[in-house]
């Protein structure tokens, strides 16, 4: 599989680095609140699981199953929600927990659904952003690392549901997903 990468861009000591300082940051933020964090399958199923450990307050989960890719590698901003949540987050103050911001079309239409359930509080942490494929209006408020537009694999992140266990994040070769 590390033959299909480009490069290397954030190393195993980078991302629980990143977790690390957004986990003392949230536990700042989230002291005595009411803190119910939402993860997006599949791709933040990693970041989500070290993320916590590093959260030094109670919280609750739970996933949501979005997808707008549909097995490519560009959204088709036709969201479709595959697994909602199991219980109520009503008065709760949620943080969406997602693997990478780049369009932002899934996570738009997931924050509206959010917010109509008359929650507290509602803010995303995302360990990477793509400002610059961005097409909702949309950001993060916390983010790990800010990354060049480039088609990203590893660390829960997947081509064709390939590549989500490596351990690192890396960019894939053009030719691996160019037909």
């Amino acid at each position: 599989m590390k033959n299909d990468l480009k490069e290397i861009l954030l190393t195993e000591q980078d991302i629980q680095d990143i977790c690390v300082e957004l986990g003392r940051v949230l536990t700042e933020d989230y002291k005595g609140k009411d803190l119910f964090c939402v993860g997006i399958l599949k791709g933040s199923v990693l970041f989500m699981t070290d993320l916590i450990k590093h959260i030094d307050t109670h919280l609750s989960i739970d996933f949501m199953d979005v997808s707008s890719y549909h097995g490519g590698t560009e959204s088709t901003g036709e969201v479709q929600i595959l697994k909602d949540l199991s219980t109520s987050i009503e008065n709760k103050d949620v943080l969406i927990i997602e693997d990478i911001l780049e369009t932002g079309t899934t996570l738009k239409s997931i924050t509206e659904l959010l917010e109509s359930r008359r929650v507290n509080s509602l803010e995303i942490v995302t360990l990477l952003d793509k400002p610059n494929r961005r097409k909702a209006d949309i950001e993060a408020k916390y983010v790990g690392k800010v990354i060049p537009d480039e088609f990203v694999v590893g660390y829960g992140l997947d081509y064709q549901e390939k590549y989500r266990n490596l351990p690192y994040i890396g960019t894939l070769k053009p030719e691996i997903y160019a037909h």
